[in-house]
């Protein structure tokens, strides 16, 4: 595995810290994220000039990334498969935005919109009933996740704390609080899907 002929220092080195995390290591999981987590942004930024939506697809294209570590080979630097699978998967979003500008995709797309202060300011009483019924499906299925993705999904949705608030309470780096809740969110779609609620 040890095409590195070309290679940059920073590529080498790149390719030690991706064996370790195709071995699990959590260290060198945010090590990569640390190294290209503001390239990613600002380059996703550019391409949908949002920076909710650019925060989501960085954190996305990270878990992408790693789900799918085992599938990177060396013929190629690490930053420019990092960087193909963000804007595929940017490209894919804007597409899905623009067939849907009506937001008629699933309600679970986005936990940042089922919350009770979201709620509360729903004025049709059917709305505000059937968005309970979503939020009572999600805090059932939360409550079945193991404890570390269940405390960072109520710190982040339910007690609506910021990146950096988790990553202190938690004590964590903020790049280990993005990818835990990419995992959160990956695992409660995966039962959304299994259960037909999505």
């Amino acid at each position: 595995m040890e095409i590195t002929n070309g290679f940059s220092e920073k590529a080498i080195a790149d390719l030690a810290l991706v064996e370790e995390a195709k071995k699990g290591s959590e260290k060198a999981f945010t090590s990569i994220m640390s190294h290209y987590r503001d390239s990613v942004y600002f380059m996703l930024l550019k391409m949908v000039g949002n920076v909710a939506d650019a925060e989501d697809l960085t954190v996305e294209a990270f878990g992408k990334a790693f789900l799918n570590i085992d599938t990177y080979t060396p013929e190629y630097a690490f930053s420019t498969w990092l960087f193909k699978i963000a804007t595929n998967n940017c490209v894919d979003f804007i597409r899905k935005k623009q067939m849907s500008p009506a937001s008629t995709g699933s309600p679970y797309d986005d936990l940042d919109s089922i919350t009770v202060t979201h709620l509360s300011s729903t004025p049709n009483p059917e709305e505000s009933l059937i968005n309970s019924q979503k939020v009572e499906i999600l805090k059932n299925i939360v409550n079945q996740l193991k404890p570390r993705y269940r405390k960072i999904i109520q710190l982040r949705y339910y007690e609506e704390y910021s990146y950096e608030e988790i990553a202190d309470e938690l004590d964590i780096p903020i790049g280990s609080v993005k990818a835990e809740l990419f995992r959160a969110k990956t695992l409660i779609q995966n039962v959304l899907v299994k259960t037909g609620n999505r």
